[in-house]
Parts: structure tokens; sequence; C-alpha cells
């Protein structure tokens, strides 16, 4: 098994060494050619729209898009939670938009506004989240699973293949999330 994480801005290393423990092979993705062969793919926090204009530059978006659309196993934190959203509250544009949701950005404030909060998550049980600068959830479509809500907002949601945090599960010392999505992606890799 083989996953490939985003590395063009963001918090990548902090997953990185998680999955690395977790004894998977990690692949740090920057350009087309660190795309081939992976068989799940993280999407860090950052800065989203930077993010999203790297992707666009590297020509990434597309295949990164199709390989999301073909049943690629995700998980998105933060930042990428916003590049996969189908709509972003009070944008134009969205960047993959393979998850049917309506994100709002930054939603919680600027940097002093992080905020831990000890969550209930479906699948997982109790969790020490850890919110900076995070969005939250506005709406979800009617086939997206809703694994996690605070203070009425939705923070954590599933749909198919597809993983969206809010939160940073890479700065915790809790390793449960990594291993659902890793359960997510040994079916496929089975074939691989």
């Amino acid at each position: 098994m083989k996953v490939g994480i985003l590395a063009l801005q963001g918090a990548f290393i902090e997953h990185e060494k998680i999955i690395q423990e977790l004894g998977v092979e990690v692949v740090e993705i920057r350009q087309r050619k660190d795309l081939e062969g992976i068989d799940g793919l993280i999407l860090p926090g950052g800065e989203s729209t930077v993010q999203g204009k790297l992707l666009r530059q590297l020509g990434l978006l597309k295949p990164i898009q199709q390989l999301i659309n073909e049943g690629l196993p995700v998980l998105a934190t933060c930042a990428g939670l916003i590049l996969l959203a189908k709509t972003i509250d009070q944008e134009e544009t969205a960047h993959l938009g393979t998850l049917p949701i309506v994100i709002k950005r930054n939603a919680y404030g600027r940097q002093l506004a992080s905020f831990d909060s000890d969550i209930d998550m479906r699948s997982i049980g109790h969790y020490p989240a850890i919110f900076i600068r995070a969005p939250y959830i506005e709406s979800v479509s009617d086939d997206v699973d809703i694994l996690s809500v605070v203070n009425n907002h939705i923070v954590a949601v599933q749909y198919h293949h597809q993983i969206g945090l809010s939160f940073h599960p890479e700065l915790t010392h809790d390793t449960r999330i990594h291993q659902y999505f890793l359960s997510l992606i040994q079916p496929s890799s089975q074939s691989s």
C-alpha cells in the first residue's frame, strides 16, 4: 500500500510521520508523476488558496480530481477539506469540487480563535480535535454522512471514499482517524 500526501504547502510532514508509523509507504505529491501507483491521498491543512493555485499551476488539479472521482480514498483536513468542497461560501469557484458540501472558510476566526475540543466522532468515538483557523461545513447533500458536529457546526463528514475534517488529526498522538482512512484503502490496494 502506498499513500500520497500533497506536499505543496502546509502540514504534510505531520501526516507523513503518522502514516509511516502505521507501517505504510508514503510518497510526497509535488508533480504529476508522483500520483502513479498511489492507493490513497491525504490533502493536508495549510492555505487552501495557495494550495489550489499551485495545483492548477503544476497541472495536478484535473488528474487528482479524476483519481478521486474514480474512487481513490482521500483524507482531507482543514485546507484540504476546502479543496474538496463543491461549494465555498462567498466564493465563485471551487478547487477539486468532489465533495458535495458547502464550506465556510476561516469560520472560527483568526489563528487566536483556534481551540481544542473533545469531540464525538462516528466510527471513532471520543477524539481530541485541534481546530486552527478552521472552516466548518454549512450544509451537505443527502448522501454525505455527518461524522461529527461541534457547537451545531458540521466538522467531519464522509462521502463514499472521501473523509473531510475541519480539524487537524495529524497534530495529536491519536492515530485512529488515520487508521480508519487506511482501512478504506486496504480493499482496493489488494488488487494493485
